[in-house]
């Protein structure tokens, strides 16, 4: 019993930090997440296996990449300081697993319901979080030069 209470206290602490750590970034930040990041973490759920990529291009104010089962594209638009969103276009492939489903539909969902970004550590993990209305996302850095295309490939 006492170790439950001490792995959730520390659970909590661990969140709590990441939390305080956290920056949320405005249009003029965006640059900072110029790239490739891969969807770790969908609403509590480990959903690396989807394989879900977005690349922000911050001067052109675009963004791509992979939902999971699609190609997705998109102009970035600014409803505030620092809220975003987008109207994603997206190919039509069917996808193979649940993962591959349950991470498109919320990707998407997410981007349209409109967004903040937050760079900080979570999970152990320096990443940055997308925040939607009904949605929470947490994606790790990719290493290397390139984009989502020359991923994809």
């Amino acid at each position: 019993m006492i170790k439950k209470s001490i792995l959730a206290s520390t659970l909590f602490l661990l969140l709590a930090s990441s939390t305080l750590l956290a920056e949320t970034l405005t249009k003029s930040d965006l640059d900072d997440v110029n790239g490739n990041w891969h969807l770790r973490v969908l609403d509590g759920h480990n959903v690396k296996k989807a394989r879900a990529i977005v690349d922000f291009h911050a001067k052109q104010m675009i963004i791509n990449g992979f939902d999971g089962c699609n190609r997705i594209s998109g102009h970035l638009k600014v409803t505030n300081k620092s809220t975003f969103y987008s109207k994603l276009h997206s190919s039509r492939m069917a996808c193979r697993q649940n993962v591959h489903r349950y991470t498109s539909k919320r990707l998407k969902a997410a981007i349209k319901e409109g967004f903040t970004i937050t760079k900080g550590t979570r999970y152990g993990i320096e990443g940055i979080t997308i925040k939607s209305k009904n949605h929470d996302l947490f994606f790790k850095k990719m290493g290397g030069a390139g984009s989502i295309t020359d991923y994809l490939k």
